[in-house]
């Protein structure tokens, strides 16, 4: 990575983001009982997450990211129901969800058509590696899609590999190498830092959002919904939201929405 854009990592998350709690699975209890369909109402409060310090002056400063401009897009582009999701592949919860509840969201409400899903990872500052998997991840998505939901499954799975080796470069090459991708593009998308604008661009949107905790979920027209929640409330809540956009198109005879 060129010493430029390390520099201004280094600068911009040290003066933006920084760790005000512990990423222990065990710090919060779930409260499943109590979490109901107000969740659309106002920002969760229930779900496990790591927590961040957040500059509130950062939320108005500097031109705004397009949110088209970064992450990666699950679903149909006319599906009702949008959702943004902010995670950083080295939080704990962010593995917890993606571990337990995202392979039935992405079967019962991506891939039916109900919801377009945006997935954001940026770089909180609070996981040293997490740059270097991120960086790997964006230049296998540059090359295909299918090769990077692998090695995005992989870096779930095996986050506490990555998170404490001491060459994470080298180990997630590795993984690369066996994804058919061409290793020669793929290496000089890291040596030139092509999706570094990308990486940072997603940091800056998590700051001008404002997002207190990984993962934090928007769905689009609603509060954000912070937390690993349990995977029946995300049930819930995109159901909900489903229906409601599905009555007020049927009542003004709109068909679909822009994309997140």
């Amino acid at each position: 990575m060129k010493a430029g854009f390390r520099a201004f990592f280094v600068y911009a998350l040290t003066a933006t983001l920084a760790c005000s709690a512990g990423d222990s699975d065990s710090d919060a209890a779930e409260g499943t009982e109590d979490i109901t369909l107000s969740l659309l109402a106002q920002p969760a409060g229930d779900g496990v997450s790591t927590t961040l310090a957040v500059d509130e002056s950062l939320a108005s400063q500097g031109p705004r990211v397009s949110v088209a401009e970064v992450g990666f897009n699950r679903g149909d582009t006319t599906a009702l129901v949008k959702v943004l999701e902010m995670s950083d592949y080295g939080c704990g919860y962010c593995r917890k969800f993606h571990e337990e509840s995202f392979g039935p969201i992405l079967e019962e409400f991506i891939e039916a058509g109900m919801v377009e899903w945006k997935f954001v990872p940026y770089i909180t500052g609070m996981f040293e590696n997490s740059l270097a998997v991120t960086e790997a991840a964006e230049c296998a998505y540059a090359q295909s899609p299918d090769a990077f939901e692998a090695l995005n499954g992989r870096l779930w799975a095996d986050q506490a590999v990555w998170k404490g080796s001491s060459e994470p470069e080298a180990l997630v090459h590795g993984w690369v190498s066996e994804l058919g991708v061409d290793m020669t593009s793929f290496d000089a998308c890291l040596a030139l830092d092509e999706r570094i604008p990308r990486i940072a661009s997603a940091t800056t949107l998590a700051q001008q959002l404002g997002v207190r905790g990984t993962p934090t979920f928007v769905v689009i027209g609603w509060p954000p919904i912070q937390g690993a929640l349990p995977l029946q409330v995300f049930r819930d809540v995109l159901a909900a939201a489903h229906n409601e956009l599905q009555s007020l198109q049927e009542g003004s005879g709109e068909v679909g929405g822009a994309g997140p």
